[in-house]
């Protein structure tokens, strides 16, 4: 298990978790490997650093109407035997947004994961209300959110006091004890402040905007220019993909780094609750209220609204606190609904079957 251990593996030999020995149990001949490549054509595997092996995924999964979610992610632990994945082993963590389009689905962006560095660039990037969505993906998916706020030595030059007003903007959720650091992603010595965070059998991940510096924050933790970058829009900050795929890198350290593709849309998937946001403290007023249904509005004693009115809470803040909520409330609907419909597929499949086998036999 010794090469396993250097890309991640979560045990010092066999498997404690009982659905990880029972999976390996029923399947004798297959090899555990992570998945360190996804790419529509198939995934790429390996067991061990410097390590990579095309496979083909199971069957089941190539069907068009086969759960996304169910489907191995970058950062998967999966069973192989003879160039095939045969068993996906259950996740730690997973980091989930609800995908484009009107029908309900989940997309898993990387599995089990430690720790999520959330990219955002002190310049045009920067975003508090994108942040804060990150981290209520992050946090829901079971992992720990750092927020990195790069190209601090730019900024620093442009504007004295940009790390200082960012920080600031920042403070409601680093008294939440979220850790927020600002870094020169080019600068090894900078970025040294990332290494609590990036130690051997630890998987980290990469998320942020395209031109964040997610690239060159991986090159300078690689010690070398693996990954390819370019240079952001003048006028908005905005960087082309340079990343083009998922992929799980070995450091030098012994930690994991997952480099992702920047993200525009963030959807929550329903699933989250609105504390892992970042919003505890709005939660915590919202217990206060004299009415328990209280809407924040018009009604009396209202803690949040007597919060807002004293200073002591963003209406910014608030406002996307209120956004979010309809967003989740609207995509827990729909997953109520879709886990409803396939309980119904289920029980008419079964129905049928009955019938069927009334008119013509069991085979």
């Amino acid at each position: 298990m010794t090469p396993l251990r250097a890309i991640g593996w979560p045990y010092d030999g066999l498997p404690d978790e009982p659905a990880w020995r029972e999976a390996m149990a029923a399947h004798p001949q297959a090899r555990p490997a992570r998945i360190i490549e996804q790419h529509r054509s198939g995934y790429v595997v390996a067991e061990g650093p410097d390590e990579g092996a095309r496979v083909e995924s199971p069957p089941d999964w190539q069907r068009p109407r086969f759960p996304a979610q169910d489907r191995a992610a970058v950062g998967d632990w999966v069973l192989v035997a003879g160039g095939v994945i045969v068993a996906l082993l259950p996740r730690r963590s997973a980091i989930k947004r609800g995908a484009a389009g009107e029908h309900y689905k989940q997309q898993v962006i990387a599995a089990n994961i430690d720790t999520v560095f959330v990219v955002c660039g002190l310049d045009a990037d920067f975003n508090p209300r994108r942040i804060e969505r990150y981290l209520l993906l992050v946090r829901s998916g079971g992992s720990e959110p750092v927020i990195v706020l790069t190209k601090a030595d730019k900024a620093i030059v442009e504007d004295a006091g940009a790390v200082d007003t960012a920080m600031a903007a920042l403070i409601d959720l680093a008294a939440q004890d979220v850790a927020v650091r600002a870094v020169n992603a080019k600068d090894r010595d900078s970025v040294a402040v990332l290494d609590p965070w990036l130690q051997p059998g630890r998987t980290v991940v990469l998320v942020g905007s395209s031109g964040a510096g997610k690239s060159t924050l991986t090159n300078t933790l690689l010690g070398s220019e693996r990954m390819r970058t370019s240079d952001v829009r003048v006028s908005d900050s905005r960087g082309r993909h340079t990343t083009t795929h998922r992929a799980l890198i070995a450091l030098p350290s012994g930690a994991c780094l997952i480099d992702t593709p920047g993200m525009r849309e963030l959807k929550p998937t329903g699933e989250e609750d609105l504390a892992d946001g970042g919003f505890a403290d709005i939660e915590t007023l919202a217990e206060q209220c004299k009415f328990r249904d209280c809407r924040h509005e018009r009604e009396p004693g209202c803690a949040v609204r007597a919060a807002l009115e004293a200073g002591k809470l963003d209406p910014d803040r608030y406002a996307h606190y209120l956004k979010l909520r309809d967003e989740v409330a609207g995509a827990a609907d729909k997953l109520a609904t879709r886990l409803a419909q396939k309980a119904g597929e289920r029980v008419a499949g079964k129905a049928l079957n009955k019938r069927l086998d009334e008119k013509y036999g069991k085979h």
